[in-house]
């Protein structure tokens, strides 16, 4: 009995897909439910797991092709042994015009005959080497992190005299996908930024106080953006305009708080949603940013987690920026840049102290938000943080 490998159904605001990896080759043995290829999105990457047990006898779709949902990309063979298996068969092969093995992601090149562990694949991934330049030194050649690692050192130690040299990787779908909706933010909203300052004593002093039995108590632990996303949230009741967005002639005010966290994946910045943050605790919002941070890593996010939110907040101070004007997501109306703390010489009752101090800045779309709110806005917000027990007593 044949049985056939099919692409998914989509969302409706997804098309197609491109698959960029095969997993198994002709003549593997596979069981139902293991992934068998990956196809990525311009939001997530899937996981394409097979539907029996048995033999794959053909793949249909090389590595690159572009398919649609329910294509028949492969076939298993229910009854088949490995013995048994045909030669490899690719009846719709790529278009010349797809990029050469060499040129493209590491993603798109794992060839049936590379043998790696996932540690090493993500590592190539992340690193931007490709698997096929790895000597292998586990068992039967299988690459190991520790050979991705030995080829990104021998690289970085090369010297390179009288040669200008360049590499030319394709763009991602979703790095396609963030720079048309970057552009298209730019030319079509009114954006403008504010910018302000929070002493960040008293959360840390809330913090240093009543981590460790946070932790205890609620199995994760106590971090800094949970108590933006709950200020967020009580400035954002206070300014409806800010929690709002266009519609074609119409603004629309949302009456429910989709929060999304920008965080960084090996594929490009994606922004999961915390649905009804209102709802949430400290510790909700705390499990919940690093469960998206790790699904992020492995690109294990569904459509459903990063599609929507009503606002943004995102954090370049992990990476070290003192202050940076972020970008709209549309069509939401605003977004929160986060940014490091540093100890500032700041002036309080006359003298000169030091504190840890955040620069903010709030990018808004002037369309739907006014300077006086969106200024407002920030100010709520360095409120609720230099006195946290004002988001307690919902003041």
């Amino acid at each position: 009995m044949t049985t056939e490998v099919k692409v998914p159904s989509f969302p409706e605001s997804v098309s197609d897909g491109t698959i960029v990896a095969w997993h198994k080759k002709v003549g593997d043995a596979v069981s139902m439910d293991e992934v068998i290829a990956d196809i990525e999105t311009d939001k997530v990457v899937f996981e394409i797991p097979a539907p029996a047990n048995g033999v794959i006898t053909e793949i249909a779709q090389a590595e690159g092709a572009v398919v649609l949902a329910q294509q028949v990309i492969a076939q298993i063979d229910e009854t088949a042994t490995v013995a048994e298996a045909v030669p490899v068969v690719v009846t719709t092969p790529v278009e010349s015009k797809q990029p050469a093995p060499q040129d493209m992601p590491v993603a798109a090149i794992a060839k049936a005959n590379i043998k790696a562990n996932p540690a090493a694949k993500k590592q190539a991934q992340q690193s931007g080497i490709e698997l096929s330049s790895v000597a292998g030194s586990g068992k039967a050649g299988r690459i190991l992190k520790d050979d991705v690692q030995a080829a990104v050192r021998s690289i970085s130690n090369v010297e390179v005299t009288g040669e200008r040299p360049e590499k030319r990787v394709p763009m991602t779908r979703l790095r396609k996908r963030i720079a048309e909706r970057l552009v298209d933010a730019q030319h079509t909203a009114a954006m403008l930024t504010t910018f302000n300052e929070i002493n960040m004593q008293p959360v840390m002093d809330v913090r240093n106080k009543y981590k460790d039995q946070f932790e205890k108590t609620h199995d994760t632990r106590l971090g800094f953006m949970s108590f933006f996303v709950k200020a967020a949230v009580e400035a954002l009741k206070k300014f409806p305009e800010i929690n709002a967005s266009i519609d074609g002639d119409d603004i629309v005010y949302h009456g429910f708080f989709d929060v999304g966290i920008a965080v960084s994946s090996p594929r490009g910045l994606v922004v999961p949603i915390l649905r009804d943050a209102d709802t949430m605790s400290l510790a909700d919002v705390e499990a919940s940013i690093r469960s998206f941070g790790a699904k992020a890593q492995e690109n294990k996010l569904s459509i459903e987690e990063i599609t929507g939110g009503t606002f943004s907040i995102t954090n370049g101070g992990v990476f070290g920026s003192m202050l940076s004007t972020p970008i709209l997501n549309p069509p939401q109306s605003a977004i929160l840049g986060m940014h490091n703390i540093v100890q500032r010489p700041v002036a309080e009752n006359g003298v000169v102290v030091i504190r840890p101090v955040m620069y903010v800045a709030l990018t808004y779309d002037h369309r739907v938000v006014d300077g006086r709110e969106a200024v407002q806005f920030l100010v709520a917000i360095k409120n609720s943080l230099e006195d946290p027990v004002r988001m307690l007593l919902d003041l």
